[in-house]
């Protein structure tokens, strides 16, 4: 009786303790939020935080003088406040004297110090520096000098009026960085960081995981003065296949999956673009406006004749159903882009556009065949991989005014190569806003931002367009800025450098226990306020 007593006590004194064990181990992971990343991490200095991977990651681990709510609004960040002169060219910067770099033995016996304007001058000579030769330089292209008048003032003069620039600010690239770590021989800031950021680097091996630990400095606190962040770290998988990703996240491996991709969008979703049914009790859906416009280019310089004649680039804006596109092949995430090339929640939208009319598109076709002779014009549409099913709906949809498109399909490193040197004559191609201005989506077509010195990928090139652009930069007005806006892309889409297809949304798939992680149009990550209960 007492050994089978003593076997009862035991059991249960396992079972005790693995309770707590899983009870504990229960209570670490909601203190870590872990996503995955298809995509490498080309580099953690944020003057080279060019693409969204890497500023995904810099966002947690760096700072700037200002930054973006999920409205898109300016806030202050390190600077608290600033002023600008009545010409809109001197910008006065009041730094935060609280915020602390990310503790590192470079900054000797303290581990750390606060940051200074003379930080902010030194991170932005870098992105002028041709021997650092960083992709976010362009930012400061309307700068004529900055300084530091004391530890707290930063005062930064542009050669003319911008209006937009403050929006540049908000970017990776202008993050604050200390000099010690670039004075010493060796170090690689690359991928050791040292920010001043809500988390701070603790593991990368390359293409396999990273770990961000909280940090404990950070100066940010939430409405009920609790210190930001909430979680204690963020563990970043890198499996390539997007699809894995989505299996790990239905697992509950993931907290995150931003996105959708052929893979998996039926499973996920609806034909209406409702969440399936089956995972309504574990996965939240958060959706949102998105500052992409995907689009259809003309290389109006190149050599195929059809796509440099006005008449059968009109005729394919108005020969396909853009709604009925979105419906069928994007579950509907996304909205019909018949208002132009600035998307819908920026200042300057609403530009007359083209709707579906198969009629006039035919009319176009036949004008232009009896004018040239040419009795079944002939175009290479060149694409990616991830869009061949909207390359397919496309060709189907303009094969019924009279057109033949042949689809070219390109390794997406390949099509961006060729889009910017011109060897390609119709390209698929996107354009999501650095900043939230309209300016970023007019730069595409003016005459001075030829590719591939710039991003006008279509050479288009309109002295009317250029005279409004330019004024646009002297106007302080925000309405009547929008209005050149608005002007500058009905005038573009009458030539019709571009075939707009559709304006984008966000989707994000979280788990039912995440909150705090919100949206917002620049599809930035911020995890500083997320929680899981």
């Amino acid at each position: 009786m007492k050994s089978i007593i003593y076997y009862i006590s035991i059991c249960c004194l396992i079972l005790f303790f693995s309770s707590c064990a899983k009870t504990n181990s229960e209570k670490q992971d909601n203190l870590v939020f872990r996503y995955n990343e298809n995509a490498a991490v080309n580099s953690l200095d944020p003057a080279f935080a060019k693409i969204r991977p890497s500023i995904w990651v810099c966002n947690q681990l760096f700072n700037g003088l200002v930054q973006l709510d999920d409205s898109l609004n300016i806030r202050p960040d390190i600077a608290k406040s600033w002023t600008i002169s009545p010409d809109g060219k001197t910008y006065t910067f009041t730094l935060r004297n609280d915020v602390y770099f990310h503790k590192n033995i470079l900054f000797g016996a303290d581990s750390t110090r606060t940051v200074k304007a003379a930080d902010f001058a030194y991170s932005l000579n870098r992105l002028r520096s041709e021997k650092v030769a960083a992709p976010g330089g362009w930012i400061l292209q309307n700068v004529d000098n900055f300084k530091a008048v004391n530890d707290t003032i930063f005062e930064i003069k542009l050669t003319k009026t911008f209006p937009a620039f403050l929006g540049l600010l908000t970017m990776k690239y202008a993050s604050v960085v200390p000099i010690e770590a670039f004075s010493t021989n060796g170090y690689d800031f690359r991928s050791k960081p040292i920010g001043t950021g809500p988390f701070q680097l603790k593991i990368w091996e390359e293409n396999v995981k990273m770990v961000l630990r909280k940090n404990p400095l950070y100066y940010e606190k939430d409405d009920k003065g609790m210190q930001l962040p909430y979680m204690e770290a963020v563990a970043i998988t890198f499996l390539p296949d997007k699809q894995s990703g989505f299996l790990q996240f239905v697992q509950g491996k993931l907290d995150f999956v931003s996105g959708l991709d052929p893979s998996y969008k039926d499973e996920i979703l609806t034909p209406k673009g409702q969440l399936q049914p089956k995972y309504s009790k574990d996965v939240k859906m958060i959706t949102g406006p998105y500052l992409n416009t995907e689009y259809m280019g003309f290389r109006l310089d190149g050599t195929d004749k059809a796509a440099k004649d006005k008449r059968i680039r009109q005729a394919l804006n108005y020969g396909f159903d853009r709604a009925k596109m979105i419906l069928f092949l994007r579950n509907g995430m996304g909205t019909a882009a018949t208002n132009g090339m600035i998307p819908n929640g920026l200042g300057g939208f609403g530009a007359k556009g083209y709707d579906f009319d198969i009629t006039k598109a035919k009319q176009l076709v036949e004008e232009y065949k009896k004018q040239t002779g040419d009795s079944k014009p002939k175009i290479q549409m060149s694409t990616t991989a991830s869009y061949l099913d909207i390359a397919e709906y496309l060709q189907r949809e303009w094969q019924k005014i009279g057109l033949d498109v042949q689809v070219d399909v390109n390794p997406p490193s390949t099509l961006t190569q060729s889009i910017s040197t011109g060897k390609v004559s119709f390209f698929k191609a996107s354009w999501i806003a650095d900043y939230p201005d309209a300016e970023n989506y007019l730069s595409l077509f003016y005459s001075k931002n030829f590719s591939p010195g710039g991003p006008n990928y279509t050479h288009f090139k309109n002295d009317k367009f250029d005279r409004l652009y330019e004024a646009a930069f002297l106007e302080t007005d925000d309405l009547k800025r929008h209005e050149l806006y608005k002007q500058m892309d009905a005038l573009m889409m009458e030539e019709a450098p571009v075939v707009p297809l559709f304006y984008d949304k966000v989707s994000r798939f979280t788990r039912n226990n995440v909150s705090g992680l919100g949206i917002n149009p620049l599809n930035l990550l911020v995890l500083k306020r997320v929680k899981k209960s």
